[in-house]
């Protein structure tokens, strides 16, 4: 009956009905807190399990939702991220550039947000340093293991995508570069629980960076604050202080898009 009074709605207002069904199953998916299956998407969505699974067989098919063959449950495809992290991100910028500003102002440093692109981040806003003129890092993609960015994303990834992300050696760029994967694992396990991750050095020897991630609600990573300068200005006496103000930053941006 409920399908029925949806469908009439649907009709009337003009609306592809099938479009909305596939929407709705989307954002069941996306606000889930674990995976779910088709029978609780389908509840969720007050369809028959029928259409449910057709419609989410079709979305599978685009990358939009990823079916787990072993627990057939549903998560968000990585063609979700790659839409949310395409070449225009004005929304996001609009409404964090007020954040990074303030970020810059209280830490004096240079400030930059990153977001997920493909396989790999990319910075899409900076606020410079009053002091001094900085490296423009805009458009520019990282190496993921060598930088706080990369690792403060890398952190929040399940294990079997952060492996997927990083194939083959790591490159070393510095001394101080993180190339053992044991190594990298304890350090964003030590990250996760501090709520930001640090880069002594480890792309560019002289520039250390703080960065923290912002989470969705399901704790997936969509984006990173990231403060850095040189390491004659953010010192390491300062990098815990600078972490705790990068983390609230990443909440509030979080709180903006939520």
């Amino acid at each position: 009956m409920l399908v029925h009074i949806v469908n009439s709605l649907a009709e009337r207002e003009g609306t592809v009905q099938s479009v909305e069904r596939a929407v709705a199953l989307l954002k069941a998916v996306s606000n889930a807190p674990r995976p779910a299956t088709v029978l609780e998407l389908a509840h969720a969505c007050a369809l028959n399990r029928s259409t449910a699974w057709r419609l989410l067989a079709t979305l599978e098919r685009q990358g939009l939702v990823e079916r787990d063959p072993a627990t057939q449950r549903y998560s968000l495809g990585y063609a979700i991220f790659q839409i949310a992290a395409g070449d225009e991100h004005d929304s996001l910028v609009r409404r964090a550039h007020p954040v990074l500003e303030r970020l810059a102002h209280k830490t004096r440093a240079t400030v930059s947000l990153a977001v997920a692109k493909r396989f790999n981040l990319v910075y899409v806003d900076q606020v410079d340093e009053p002091r001094g003129l900085s490296p423009n890092w805009l458009g520019r993609s990282l190496p993921l293991h060598a930088t706080s960015s990369g690792k403060a994303f890398l952190a929040w990834l399940p294990k079997d995508e952060r492996a997927a992300l990083l194939t083959g050696r790591l490159r070393r760029f510095t001394s101080t570069t993180l190339t053992e994967r044991r190594q990298l694992e304890q350090a964003l396990a030590a990250d996760r629980r501090r709520g930001y991750s640090t880069c002594l050095g480890e792309l560019e020897e002289t520039l250390w960076g703080v960065s923290s991630a912002v989470l969705d609600q399901r704790g997936r990573p969509i984006a990173v604050v990231n403060v850095w300068g040189p390491s004659n200005r953010l010192t390491a006496e300062r990098l815990p202080a600078v972490g705790a103000k990068t983390a609230s930053a990443a909440d509030e941006i979080r709180a903006l898009i939520a």
